[in-house]
């Protein structure tokens, strides 16, 4: 998904992950009506996402902010009494998702102390651990150097491959028409166009909404 700023892609995000009711419409999941389902039931009906500023817990460890993310998906027991690494299915899910993303010689490490770009691979595998069939990454590569973004790139195109179904918003065009099958276009909160990246950008409507320059 691309347009500019303000063009209603986060809303979007929001709208889908239930961060946000909608005014009117539905929200559909394998054709299950999950319109008024709270966040976390979504989750466990299998969509996942991440934010434009990395959502972390700082202090705890990388495996921790993983394993968490496991257990919520899970559906994790808020017994005291029970020790939580020994939620072994939870354990197993994060061990296999930060050696899916190259983070497992960093999980004892405070999650606060990676690199940016490392955090959006931790805030991938938090979704991968969560098992989600949809994943919505929001603007995954604000913020990342240049020399972090083709491995970034192979990742997520690593996941669309698994059977994943992957819904980006980005503003780097080359990673756009690099990954993307389909683009869509928002603008002022309306879908624009909805077609193939060659044919998105040879729209002169798209083009006139991004001030006159081609994309």
């Amino acid at each position: 998904m691309i347009g500019p700023n303000g063009a209603g892609n986060t809303t979007l995000f929001n709208l889908v992950s239930g961060l946000l009711r909608p005014t009117s419409g539905r929200i559909e999941l394998d054709g299950a009506d999950i319109t008024d389902a709270p966040p976390y039931r979504r989750t466990r009906a299998g969509i996942g996402r991440t934010f434009q500023v990395s959502n972390v817990f700082p202090l705890l460890s990388v495996h921790e902010n993983v394993r968490l993310a496991a257990e919520a998906a899970i559906g994790g027991t808020m017994r005291i009494w029970r020790r939580a690494d020994g939620v072994k299915e939870a354990v197993d899910r994060a061990h296999t998702a930060l050696e899916r993303v190259g983070l497992a010689a960093r999980a004892a490490a405070p999650a606060g102390m990676l690199s940016h770009g490392d955090k959006r691979k931790l805030e991938l595998a938090m979704v991968l651990a969560g098992d989600s069939r949809v994943i919505l990454l929001d603007e995954p590569m604000a913020g990342v150097s240049m020399e972090d973004i083709d491995e970034l790139v192979e990742l997520i195109r690593s996941v669309h491959a698994d059977g994943k179904t992957v819904l980006m918003v980005e503003h780097h065009m080359d990673v756009v028409t690099g990954l993307a099958q389909r683009i869509a276009v928002m603008h002022h909160g309306r879908l624009l166009a909805c077609d193939t990246p060659a044919a998105v950008m040879a729209n002169e409507t798209v083009q006139s909404a991004y001030l006159g320059e081609e994309l």
